[in-house]
């Protein structure tokens, strides 16, 4: 199965189109779009589109990046920035040998943020890996149908060359045997932590979405299975419980 490909918010028409084009030439058999600032169908993407406008037309559209990776396991978000990032900027092939290894019966993701800003460090939690694509001067930024067309090169290098595609661990991470489970059960288990821990007064209210980052972050490099969340849930489900008992009086004693 073919990574799903995600642009966030396209501005350019013919952008995206170019990228509708794109993905047919690689294979790329989905395209998603989030809360796009262009008429995805309108002429100047169909004219840029060629033979992709058939994928194109069938685009899917979604609000947000967590309404678009949803049914997502691994997922490979793309970045400009030289520093700041939430989780450790890589050169292409092992974000891209990762995400081909994943469970085949799970969909992947590679996302591409707007032409103007990129993703914020919020959308990019929403990544296993982060990939940034060399360049030999410090004016990294590539147009986005550009740069979509080096990281496709790049995700298929492997296979038209024959070469096993080797499952690379990302630094520091622990390699499990289980894949990532799906975005929105993560997001849900991530949802309810944070209510909880707002209730119990671990969290403030105008320091909670830092402190949140934080632990996704930790989620994600620990690229934590189905399994794993589910565990995690039925903890936070039972220390709400559990918090909400009434203390015994003396009396009861």
């Amino acid at each position: 199965m073919s990574p799903k490909l995600v642009l966030v918010e396209p501005a350019g028409p013919f952008n995206v189109g170019s990228v509708a084009r794109l993905c047919r030439t690689y294979g790329i058999e989905e395209l998603r779009l989030v809360a796009p600032r262009c008429d995805p169908l309108g002429d100047e993407a169909r004219l840029m589109a060629v033979k992709g406008l058939p994928l194109l037309q069938q685009a899917r559209l979604f609000p947000t990046l967590a309404a678009a990776l949803a049914d997502c396991g691994r997922v490979v978000a793309t970045s400009g920035r030289p520093e700041g990032e939430p989780l450790p900027l890589e050169d292409p092939d092992d974000p891209l040998a990762w995400l081909l290894a994943g469970d085949p019966e799970l969909p992947s993701a590679l996302v591409f943020g707007r032409e103007d800003r990129g993703l914020s460090n919020d959308e990019l939690l929403q990544a296993g890996r982060l990939l940034q694509i060399p360049t030999p001067t410090p004016h990294g930024s590539l147009n986005l149908s550009h740069a979509v067309a080096v990281v496709l090169h790049d995700l298929y290098r492997p296979a038209r060359r024959g070469t096993p595609v080797r499952q690379a661990p990302a630094p520091s991470v622990v390699t499990v045997a289980q894949p990532p489970c799906p975005r929105g059960v993560l997001e849900a288990m991530l949802s309810d932590a944070e209510e909880l821990l707002l209730e119990v007064g671990f969290l403030l209210p105008h320091t909670a979405h830092a402190r949140m980052a934080k632990l996704r972050a930790l989620l994600q490099r620990g690229q934590v299975s189905a399994p794993e969340v589910a565990l995690l849930r039925g903890l936070v489900c039972q220390l709400r419980w559990a918090s909400r008992r009434p203390f015994p009086s003396s009396q009861d004693h």
